[in-house]
């Protein structure tokens, strides 16, 4: 099974580290970075580059699609080449997969329209312009769509697409090689939790993020 991570300029970096560490160790696969061009992709921070060893154009069926998000999404969405590259390979795949914003990626090149879908909670009414249905749930599937929602959620994510893939013992054996049992020392995880104060901080510091990420 070959399972393909698409990279771009400005992925978060977790998006797709998590759910590779969790992917890589399912028994006789085969995880590959790809983006338009093979070489370094640089995450939002700048701090970190990934390398793509393949152009998307060199793996047009893989039987797995990961997309992690990142600031770098929001001018994707409106990007053909990669829009028509997901549609073509989720005609094929076995699995459709998403991470945090790259769900917007999702539901641009129409795959999510009239689903309920998630994403990070900050961009729910930007996922909503692409006619999904935004919900504040920690993994949704609809059929071979497996969506997480913000940065964190995808190690949940790849954990629920090993079980459907090779059985629930496999993805338990794997969440305790990665001893993935969350003790978090704040309960400050979600908007519902968090309150109004710190969704407002939060909202400013993407803000300021994304304005200096353009400039």
């Amino acid at each position: 099974m070959q399972i393909a991570i698409m990279l771009y300029d400005r992925f978060t970096a977790l998006d797709c580290i998590g759910p590779y560490d969790v992917l890589c160790r399912m028994p006789g696969v085969e995880v590959v970075f790809c983006a338009k061009e093979r070489g370094e992709v640089r995450t939002d921070s700048r701090m970190l580059g990934v390398t793509a060893d393949l152009a998307m154009s060199e793996i047009p069926a893989p039987d797995v699609l990961l997309i992690p998000g990142g600031f770098g999404t929001r001018p994707l969405m409106h990007d053909e080449y990669t829009l028509n590259w997901i549609r073509s390979v989720h005609e094929t795949s076995q699995w459709t997969t998403s991470v945090c914003t790259g769900s917007l990626l999702l539901g641009a090149a129409g795959l999510l329209d009239g689903l309920t879908a998630t994403t990070h909670w900050a961009e729910s009414e930007l996922l909503e312009t692409t006619g999904a249905i935004y919900t504040e749930q920690r993994v949704v599937e609809h059929g071979k769509i497996v969506m997480g929602a913000g940065v964190s959620a995808g190690i949940d994510m790849a954990l629920t697409l090993v079980a459907r893939i090779q059985g629930d013992d496999v993805a338990k054996a794997i969440q305790l090689g990665i001893e993935y049992d969350p003790q978090p020392p704040f309960d400050c995880g979600s908007p519902s939790k968090a309150g109004p104060d710190f969704v407002a901080l939060l909202r400013a510091i993407n803000a300021a993020e994304a304005e200096a990420a353009t400039s």
